[in-house]
């Protein structure tokens, strides 16, 4: 896709160069979003004229008219598109931002977008964009930094590129698509407050590599996307957790003991999954937890000190003397069948290294 992006650049140079030329020729814009400073044109503006036009060009349906003023030179006018000072170079303007929430837009997002590699902020919140990522987003990070990428609530499809867990975000909410991948191994490298995957097809395993994110990361929700192995154990070294939501999935094996070490947990929801075991009793001692969900699993038994939490749920599973479990026969047939989790390719021990070739033995004199 570089080659892509590279061939783009590659034709469109001479526009470039007339955009240059504009900024000494013609006078200069105002500022949409603020009529204090003046805008002069430079390359920069010219890529984003590409990108921009590019993107109008595959919008199918505008039914608001958020894009009917994308005409001309003066990206900075455009509606929704928003102009700062470039982080490397004060002097010129470049676009750092596109909220487009709201605003029911169909179409797809085109390759050209990685030109806007000054991009903070892109916000398609609640449009019907489809089609797969570009494999340009990952672009994005040869400049600066994108902090908030927010395509919820569309109907994009296939893979998300792995390289966009390499980039600098703040927070990733690509719930509410049509996205059908795994997650991948390095999106223990992004450094999000905030993740925010559900409502998809991810169709594998929750990473040991998350509990990478432990300086960061926040908040998990990845409910309703076909997760299927255990819970890591390794997650309970992510201690800045305060929302942990991974209900409506096939999730199997014991709630590790480790979560006990999560001090800041305000909220946690593994219902409706295929949970076992005895919920942990320091789960049920953390301070902050307040809502406490593990109702339709098969879990076998909880503390006392679990009825303290002000909001919990533990209905239909298999803990005896509670109200409103599952049938006897149901959990027996359930519980007889025992869960590996290292059966889950994900969270298979690492294989230890052959022994070492031993050295050749001196032919005989």
């Amino acid at each position: 896709m570089k080659t892509t992006t590279t061939t783009t650049l590659t034709l469109h140079f001479p526009l470039i160069l007339f955009f240059f030329f504009l900024s000494i020729s013609f006078p200069t814009p105002s500022f949409s979003q603020s009529d204090t400073y003046p805008i002069l044109l430079n390359p920069r503006l010219g890529k984003a004229y590409i990108a921009l036009q590019a993107f109008k060009h595959s919008i199918t349906s505008d039914p608001n008219n958020f894009t009917g003023d994308w005409c001309g030179p003066h990206v900075c006018n455009y509606t929704a598109v928003y102009c700062t000072q470039a982080l490397d170079d004060p002097d010129i303007y470049t676009v750092a931002g596109i909220d487009l929430n709201h605003a029911n837009i169909s179409g797809e997002l085109p390759e050209d977008l990685g030109l806007l590699t000054d991009l903070a902020l892109f916000h398609l919140n609640s449009n019907q964009f489809c089609g797969t990522l570009p494999e340009s987003f990952a672009d994005l990070k040869l400049l600066f930094e994108l902090d908030f990428l927010d395509l919820r609530y569309n109907s994009f499809n296939g893979d998300v590129p792995k390289d966009v867990f390499n980039l600098k975000l703040d927070a990733f909410f690509i719930n509410n698509n049509n996205f059908t991948f795994t997650l991948p191994d390095n999106i223990g490298n992004s450094p999000v407050s905030v993740l925010v995957a559900a409502s998809n097809q991810l169709n594998g395993c929750l990473p040991r590599s998350l509990a990478n994110m432990s300086k960061t990361l926040n908040e998990i929700v990845i409910q309703n996307s076909n997760l299927s192995s255990c819970i890591p154990p390794e997650y309970g070294e992510l201690v800045n957790l305060t929302v942990f939501d991974v209900a409506f999935n096939s999730l199997v094996g014991p709630l590790p003991e480790t979560f006990g070490k999560l001090k800041k947990l305000e909220q946690l929801d593994v219902a409706h999954n295929k949970l076992s075991g005895d919920i942990p009793e320091s789960i049920c001692e953390l301070p902050r937890l307040k809502n406490f969900t593990f109702s339709y699993n098969y879990f076998c038994g909880e503390s006392e000190k679990c009825s303290k939490i002000r909001r919990r749920d533990d209905r239909e599973n298999c803990i005896p003397y509670r109200p409103d479990q599952r049938s006897e026969e149901e959990c027996s047939a359930f519980l007889e069948k025992p869960v590996h989790c290292d059966a889950f390719s994900c969270m298979a021990t690492s294989s230890p290294p052959p022994p070492p070739t031993p050295p050749p033995t001196a032919p005989p004199v």
